[in-house]
């Protein structure tokens, strides 16, 4: 699995982000030496509005016929149809998504009306979102069950998630 920390998120160019190396750091910290997981930096290096039809294409030409199977969020499934290039994308790479605890995977309009490979990813429910951690931060509390001791350490030592700087 590779974890791909976006550089610069055109759908998020409203709001400040956390820069790049904190949130490369953390996925690190997050994801330890587990056995398959690793963290690619590449769009942390591209100037400009990152988007992930670009992100494909530089894996595809990295490793030639390999099957890509992009991991999103029931949410993201929803707005996929917003994504740059959507269509095309939908045609390099299968979609796995994940559920939200309770709830049907549920495609747009738009998206339903197109073939595309989809499957459901079946995870244990995590009751944790950033909106949560952020909303502890800035109340002051202990996040340390949200993120890991690792993660939530880094926070502290890096100042980050607090105003004026979020995201």
């Amino acid at each position: 699995v590779l974890w791909l920390p976006a550089g610069a998120p055109w759908q998020k160019s409203s709001r400040a982000i956390t820069p790049g190396l904190h949130r490369a750091a953390m996925l690190r910290l997050l994801i330890g030496a587990e056995a398959g997981f690793s963290v690619d930096e590449r769009e942390l290096q591209r100037p400009g509005p990152t988007y992930t039809i670009d992100t494909v294409g530089e894996l595809d030409a990295q490793s030639p016929g390999c099957d890509w199977v992009l991991l999103i969020g029931q949410d993201q499934y929803f707005r996929f149809h917003t994504w740059h290039r959507w269509p095309e994308l939908l045609e390099r790479v299968s979609l796995g998504v994940v559920a939200r605890a309770g709830q049907a995977v549920r495609a747009s309009d738009e998206l339903a009306q197109r073939a595309h490979r989809m499957s459901v990813i079946d995870m244990p429910r995590l009751d944790v979102a950033a909106t949560a951690v952020r909303a502890c931060m800035d109340a002051g509390l202990d996040i340390t069950e949200l993120v890991g001791p690792a993660v939530a350490g880094y926070i502290d030592q890096n100042s980050l998630y607090r105003a004026p700087h979020r995201s």
